[in-house]
């Protein structure tokens, strides 16, 4: 550990400094980009409505101490409560990630960016709130959207070579960083005031990935982004009463993040801060599953009735993968809870091929006590592709590919289904945004009744007339 004794100033950090830059001097142009953003702003939203049909997801959910009113209080979608913004971005964050069904973005770091709208949501409907309380325009859900676009790029493009699961810290920091950036920006912040705050998120250190991977796979990755979006709400509130911030906070020598966390690499900015993430997100859009397994599950789907009635003689099944999804989800074992369940590529596979679908629902006990997954799970080898591993890291494809084969006892065998790019893949848009669309009508029809679930998607299928509504009023469609 080098010290340093001479307490001379420094300039801030270059990574700081131009993520402050871009959020709040940077603008958005791109016409796709704020297209993108409103479907993102439907998924995520549908995501968590779904999950509220989860008691262990709304066990989380509400004020920390019941019966707290909250004069102007976020409106929590699908539910009566009404939080302060730093609880509220933590319910919203919390039931965005719950099953695993939001955006994600895949590079040498993983993520969901979308899980940013906890914050963001939590911060714009408050804002809104008040300034109409104070007779003033409200804010109007074309900020959001660019608030949105803005928290996916930061995010995204920290991820593109700086690697944390390499390190064993979990991908929320970016969560936090992002969230940090973009809502002391809403809250009028300068970009000193962003610095000062995006240098906490940085000292505030990452949790560890311990909870998503064996033997520890567990629960709190539903709610961890929650917790990131919301503490990130919480370091903006605090630098816009004044708290100071840290020039330094990735390259202090001995004392910064980069020496103390990351072997002493410097994080770099792969590209310059735009729209590129937005652009090329990844949407999950027909299967509730960890994005490294997507393209697996369709295979294994398409597979299914070629072995529906020959699960019995099957001998092995192999599954052509890529390097990272070996490292994450290639699991052997006891499946012990929903969130090990759909962080295993062989189960994921195992259910595509035995029930011709995967629902958030096979993850519960239920359908885990199903004896043929553990069977075949028992049956499967996973390989690794070299091409496919190229691939996934190559800026210009971004591939997640999967191949599953089915071998039988009598030596005949199915062909080999590869799938390179998901559905939810920038190369698949007009085949998937239509699915996309279906999705969140289905999910709002599980928490609201037909005449508002046909307001809101009205409202949402408009983009104009979207970004013309005041926050708070988009919000309280959500009330139930």
């Amino acid at each position: 550990m080098t010290e340093v004794k001479m307490n001379t100033a420094q300039s801030t950090d270059q990574v700081v400094e131009q993520i402050a830059d871009y959020a709040v001097n940077g603008t958005i142009s791109s016409e796709e980009a704020l297209k993108t953003a409103r479907y993102v702003l439907m998924d995520t939203l549908g995501c968590g409505l779904l999950a509220l049909r989860y008691p262990e997801c709304t066990k989380h959910l509400g004020p920390i101490v019941p019966g707290t009113v909250v004069p102007n209080g976020v409106q929590v979608p699908g539910t009566q409560y009404k939080l302060d913004p730093v609880h509220a971005a933590f319910n919203i964050g919390c039931m965005i990630r719950w099953l695993d069904y939001n955006d994600t973005w895949l590079a040498a770091e993983w993520g969901h960016p979308s899980d940013n709208l906890g914050g963001i949501l939590a911060v714009a409907d408050y804002l809104s709130r008040e300034r109409v309380a104070e007779a003033k325009v409200p804010l109007t859900m074309d900020s959001v959207l660019e608030y949105i676009v803005k928290a996916h790029e930061i995010q995204g493009v920290l991820a593109l070579d700086n690697s944390l699961n390499r390190q064993g810290l979990d991908h929320v920091l970016y969560v936090k960083v992002a969230t940090t950036a973009v809502v002391t920006a809403m809250l009028g912040g300068s970009k000193e005031d962003v610095a000062n705050a995006v240098s906490q998120a940085w000292v505030d250190n990452s949790s560890l990935r311990t909870y998503r991977h064996a033997p520890n796979t567990g629960s709190r990755k539903s709610w961890a982004a929650g917790d990131a979006t919301s503490r990130g709400v919480r370091l903006a509130l605090m630098t816009m009463k004044g708290e100071m911030g840290y020039k330094t906070p990735l390259s202090a020598p001995g004392w910064g993040f980069q020496d103390v966390l990351f072997d002493g690499k410097e994080l770099t900015i792969a590209r310059p801060f735009d729209s590129y993430v937005m652009e090329n997100i990844l949407f999950k859009i027909s299967y509730p599953a960890e994005f490294h397994a997507q393209t697996a599950a369709e295979a294994a789907i398409q597979l299914h009735d070629q072995v529906t009635d020959r699960l019995d003689e099957i001998e092995k099944i192999e599954i052509t993968t890529h390097e990272s999804a070996i490292r994450i989800i290639d699991k052997k074992g006891p499946l012990h809870n929903p969130a090990d369940r759909d962080h295993c590529l062989q189960y994921i596979t195992a259910t595509g091929l035995i029930y011709g679908s995967l629902t958030a629902d096979h993850y519960e006990d239920e359908t885990a006590h199903n004896p043929q997954i553990d069977r075949l799970r028992s049956l499967m080898e996973t390989v690794e592709n070299e091409q496919y591993s190229q691939d996934y890291l190559d800026a210009d494809k971004r591939s997640i590919a999967n191949a599953v084969q089915v071998f039988f006892n009598d030596g005949s065998k199915t062909e080999q289904v590869a799938i390179e790019y998901p559905i939810g893949h920038r190369r698949r848009r007009e085949e998937g945004i239509p699915l996309l669309l279906n999705k969140f009508h289905d999910n709002l029809k599980t928490s609201f009744p037909a005449r508002q679930v046909k307001d809101i998607y009205r409202l949402c299928e408009d983009q104009k007339e979207l970004s013309l509504k005041p926050v708070h009023e988009f919000m309280n469609l959500f009330r139930i």
